[in-house]
This record gives C-alpha cells, sequence and structure tokens, in this order.
C-alpha cells in the first residue's frame, strides 16, 4: 500500500499580531527535537499559533495558542481572517489559517523556552530573513490584502 495514504492532514492557526507598524515574532529552538513541529522551521522567527485540538474553534485555538505562547490575550472578536493556506512539504501537510489581531493585552513573555527562545517586535519594512514559511505565508497575504486596500483607496480619492 502507498505510504501517503497513511499520512494524515493537520490544522493549525497563525496570529499575525501587530502594533504600532510591528510585529511580534518569536524566535524557534534550534534543535529541531525542541522546535517541534512536523512542519520543521527550527531557528526560524514564526508568529505564535499551532495545532488546534479536536472541537476546539478557530478563534478559540488562536486565543489559546498566543496566550500559552506569549501571555498575551487576545481579543477574540477582533480578529480578522487574513488567508487559509496549504502548507506541505514532503513528509507533512498542514492547513494554517491566519489571523490578524490589533487588539490584545500584556506583553511577549516566553512561555514555552524549549520552543520559542525569545519574543521580538519587527518593524514590517525590517523582517528577519528567516523566517518560518507558513508564518511568511500568512505576511505575504496580509501585503497582498493591505496593497489591494491601499489600490481602492487611492482609485476612490480621484
Amino acid at each position: 500500500m502507498d505510504k501517503k495514504l497513511h499520512k494524515t492532514i493537520g490544522v493549525g492557526v497563525g496570529v499575525m499580531i501587530l502594533k504600532d507598524n510591528k510585529i511580534l515574532l518569536g524566535k524557534r529552538n534550534e534543535d529541531p527535537e525542541k522546535a517541534s513541529s512536523l512542519l520543521h522551521g527550527e531557528g526560524t522567527w514564526t508568529m505564535p499559533g499551532g495545532k488546534i485540538n479536536f472541537g476546539e474553534k478557530l478563534v478559540e485555538a488562536a486565543y489559546r495558542e498566543v496566550l500559552e505562547e506569549t501571555g498575551i490575550e487576545i481579543n477574540k472578536d477582533d480578529l480578522k481572517n487574513i488567508c487559509v493556506n496549504d502548507d506541505i512539504i514532503t513528509d507533512a501537510h498542514f492547513v494554517t489559517i491566519g489571523y490578524l489581531c490589533k487588539n490584545f493585552d500584556g506583553k511577549p513573555k516566553v512561555m514555552e523556552p524549549d520552543e520559542i527562545t525569545e519574543w521580538k517586535w519587527f518593524d514590517l519594512d525590517e523582517l528577519p530573513l528567516q523566517i518560518y514559511f507558513p508564518s511568511r505565508k500568512i505576511i505575504e497575504q496580509f501585503y497582498k490584502q493591505k496593497d489591494k486596500k491601499d489600490k481602492i483607496y487611492h482609485e476612490r480619492k480621484r
């Protein structure tokens, strides 16, 4: 029997937290065992997020993951869906739902030091080179939507 038939698809969330044109990213552990992801990405920068538990609503998963990883409480009612992506590598496939969060309480703290070694705010114009590919895809979709909104706004002003 084909090995592909035995593989499963996971579902996860990524939350793009923005404050003053800066995005919150965490440095994933360099050790693949500690970075703990089927999609790999050890040593890269990532936004908060993770797997959805059975029976858990998407926004509940986003809230839980951000709180568990950063100590930040996001406002679930203000989350904006940015995208739904297929994140596929040779041995894993995740569907990742990307959210934008601008309304939250708290300051980021390293809550799971084995997985994320630090949290840092990056200016949207000065992002690090090594970004975890599911997070990079969410950021790219954010820019596409922003560019589209900017274009519509400028066309209306004419």
